[in-house]
């Protein structure tokens, strides 16, 4: 279906739908541009590509990915761009450690649990540089 009877089907509208796209919230699935349109193929910000003019087409499981969106954002009181950044905090691990340290930092996370051996280091350099 495309994407006005999405948005009718979903209880939002399509600007939003497209919106939750550029922030990489859906599949990414497109109907192929029409021949001779010379748009190129480009690659879109959750890592699909579209081709440039196609139209989104939406499918059950599209819907039910927006629908799960939707609920998720109620649930939790958050926007679609807070949504989109968790899921990006779970995918790139280099943000997931940023967003770790800072949590820690501000004391929301506690400090990974030093591991025994290191302790075990550590005590024996402080004894050795005690002679």
């Amino acid at each position: 279906m495309r994407i006005t009877e999405a948005a009718r089907r979903l209880g939002t509208s399509p600007r939003m739908l497209r919106y939750r796209e550029t922030l990489g919230l859906l599949p990414a699935t497109r109907d192929p541009a029409p021949a001779g349109t010379g748009t190129g193929t480009g690659t879109g910000r959750n890592g699909g590509t579209a081709r440039g003019g196609g139209h989104r087409r939406f499918g059950d499981a599209e819907l039910r990915a927006v629908a799960l969106a939707l609920a998720l954002e109620k649930r939790y009181d958050i926007g679609p761009a807070e949504l989109a950044f968790g899921l990006r905090v779970l995918a790139e691990p280099q943000v997931q450690a940023h967003v770790r340290e800072l949590g820690e930092r501000i004391g929301r996370l506690s400090a990974p649990p030093a591991r025994a051996l290191d302790f075990e280091k550590e005590k024996a350099l402080r004894l050795l540089r005690r002679r």
